[in-house]
Parts: structure tokens; C-alpha cells; sequence
């Protein structure tokens, strides 16, 4: 997972939400936020990977 990837589906899915409730199709809008979501949950699981990781590397370190 890098950060770009993160990064690119939420704003993906902000311009899919806005153009959805522009043009007020609500399963492009719910496929936005949906990808909103796919983003930040990307983040989410980045920050546990690199916590997990420096918790791990502070147990092993003498």
C-alpha cells in the first residue's frame, strides 16, 4: 500500500460524490463516498503496519 494509492481514491471518490449529487445519480454519489472510504481505510491500515512494525523493532532492538 503506498500513500498516492490513499490519496488517489479519496479524491476519486470526492469527485465522484460531487458529481453524483450534481447531477443527482445517488449511485455515483454512494460510489464516491464508497471510495472515499476505500482510501482512508488504506490509511488506516498503513498507520497499524508501521505501528505493528516499530513496536516489533522495539522489542528486538538490544
Amino acid at each position: 500500500m503506498r500513500e498516492d494509492d490513499s490519496a488517489m481514491d479519496k479524491a476519486k471518490g470526492k469527485a465522484k460524490e460531487a458529481a453524483g449529487k450534481l447531477t443527482g445519480d445517488r449511485r455515483t454519489e454512494a460510489e464516491g463516498r464508497t471510495d472515499q472510504a476505500k482510501g482512508k481505510t488504506k490509511d488506516t491500515m498503513r498507520g497499524a503496519k508501521e505501528r505493528a512494525k516499530g513496536a516489533k523493532d522495539s522489542l528486538t532492538d538490544d
